[in-house]
């Protein structure tokens, strides 16, 4: 049953600009606990996850490019390169927002192509998050054609930081319009396991949450 290995869907994430050593030492050792698939940390707690977590089965993911996804695309391959050397697993990389808004697709289709075969020389996962509470739903569709064509391991809904996060209308809407090898991140005010397990049941492969553990509880309760 679900309920029985929510925790294998679940990157168990802090991305507060004021996040602590101490948050992630916490972090990780709940990771290992609950069996969690990846934390998600700041770029500069990779190094230490990586250490920490290093003899578990439980990947390391970072952002670049976060949260407002707009930073020079030099900017996003620098970053992507030092998360790589430091030990990430996984690359949660903001799409250029400002590019979707004004439907620069080249550009957009610049900047993947570029990302991607850094990632891909070194055998890492791309996740790309879209932002999907906040685009048009032909914004969405667009996304889903690029990223899909392009094989990116995943599309992912949202950073947390927008007005509004994951939603299972948008997970739907992806799944209808991505290819099956690219699998879908929700993220973004997931707090409960009842709207974790609804978002996988609409297709989501992977769940972004600070409050795993609490997800993880709640479902062992039922």
């Amino acid at each position: 049953m679900l309920r029985m290995n929510i925790n294998t869907y679940i990157d168990h994430t802090v991305l507060k600009p004021v996040t602590t050593l101490e948050n992630i030492k916490q972090l990780c050792m709940e990771a290992v606990e609950y069996s969690f698939a990846a934390v998600c940390v700041p770029p500069p707690y990779v190094k230490i996850a990586a250490t920490m977590l290093g003899s578990t089965n439980v990947k390391v993911a970072t952002v670049t490019g976060f949260p407002f996804g707009y930073s020079a695309l030099e900017a996003k391959v620098a970053e992507t390169v030092l998360a790589i050397i430091d030990g990430a697993d996984e690359i949660d990389m903001v799409a250029n927002l400002i590019a979707i808004r004004n439907a620069d697709w080249a550009y957009l289709e610049k900047e993947i192509g570029t990302i991607l075969p850094v990632v891909r020389s070194k055998s890492k996962v791309i996740k790309v998050i879209i932002e999907s509470g906040i685009l048009l739903e032909e914004e969405i569709l667009k996304c889903c054609e690029i990223y899909g064509r392009y094989g990116v391991d995943f599309v992912k809904t949202s950073t947390g930081y927008a007005e509004k996060g994951a939603s299972i209308e948008a997970v739907k809407l992806m799944r209808a319009h991505l290819p099956a090898n690219v699998k879908i991140k929700a993220s973004g005010g997931i707090r409960t396991f009842e709207f974790a397990k609804a978002l996988v049941e609409a297709g989501a492969d992977r769940i972004g949450a600070s409050a795993s553990v609490d997800i993880v509880k709640q479902a062992n309760a039922i």
